[in-house]
């Protein structure tokens, strides 16, 4: 099980910190992404981490500006999210994969969270 937190309104420029606990799974051994989906749009990919921390991919459009971490002692994994547009608002949504190097596309990851929802304001 996937919990993620951390939405809310915010103005364009601010921050916002995502977070999501796992349990139920080998979280260690778990590579983590986030992915994204904005009304009347596919959900898309944001971020993965792999198992340690040691590999990390981020889509273009978010480079720069967002930083996903993870902290395995507490089964959790964070997106730190800065320099906001309102293009960002979108449902966000953790997912966990058990591969070893995070992927870009939905159907590599088999684990889901409910999602949160992020507004950023003009």
């Amino acid at each position: 099980q996937l919990q993620a937190c951390g939405g809310g309104l915010v103005q364009a420029g601010g921050s916002l910190r995502l977070s999501c606990v796992a349990s139920g799974l080998t979280f260690s051994r778990s590579v983590m992404g986030w992915f994204r989906q904005a009304p009347g749009k596919e959900r898309e990919f944001v971020a993965g981490i792999g198992w340690s921390g040691g590999s990390i991919k981020y889509a273009d459009s978010v480079k720069g500006r967002l930083a996903i971490s993870r902290d395995n002692a507490k089964n959790t994994v964070y997106l730190q999210m800065n320099s906001l547009k309102p293009d960002d608002t979108a449902v966000y949504y953790c997912a966990a994969d058990r591969s070893v190097v995070p992927g870009v596309f939905e159907g590599q990851y088999d684990y889901w969270g409910q999602g949160t929802q992020v507004t950023v304001s003009s």
